[in-house]
């Protein structure tokens, strides 16, 4: 009985796929941005939570991302506070940027439920897909400069060819 070789060989996976951004892992290009991110908080020392994606395509329909917890994740409730949980907000921010591929508290339509249409994530198109950053646990204006921070060094590593 003869056994094809292609059955032997490993699936490659959609996010398997998605990980090999052009050419090589994510994984470089997403610890370089977060690694800004993480800088540009701690100098105007936010606390929060940094988060950097890629997709390919002209619609998400999968994505790879990184994520990184810069002092806290979350505001433990206290009297009438019911507290906030930055990683989930974080998150609701690029899936916003993800449906809207603009820049998160865009205004381009009012919040779907899951969102919050708070600013602090920014989008840019880049050859072959799109490069999201977000942060949140700072005022919006902090978190939208972290954000453009992180996406700013991975966008001109991208177009450079430094990308993975």
């Amino acid at each position: 009985m003869l056994l094809s070789l292609a059955c032997l060989l490993p699936v490659e996976t959609a996010a398997a796929q998605t990980t090999a951004v052009a050419g090589g892992s994510f994984d470089k290009l997403a610890d370089d941005g977060l690694g800004s991110m993480r800088a540009a908080a701690t100098e105007r020392k936010v606390s929060g939570v940094a988060v950097v994606a890629f997709f390919e395509g002209p619609t998400v329909q999968a994505w790879t991302s990184k994520m990184v917890v810069v002092g806290r994740m979350k505001d433990e409730p206290s009297g009438t506070e019911k507290g906030n949980n930055l990683l989930a907000i974080v998150y609701a921010k690029a899936a916003e940027m993800a449906d809207t591929l603009k820049n998160s508290g865009s205004k381009v339509r009012p919040p779907m439920t899951g969102e919050f249409g708070w600013e602090g994530g920014v989008i840019e198109q880049v050859k072959g897909g799109y490069l999201i950053a977000a942060f949140s646990g700072g005022p919006s204006a902090d978190d939208v400069t972290i954000a453009h921070v992180g996406l700013d060094r991975m966008s001109h590593a991208w177009k450079a060819g430094r990308q993975p």
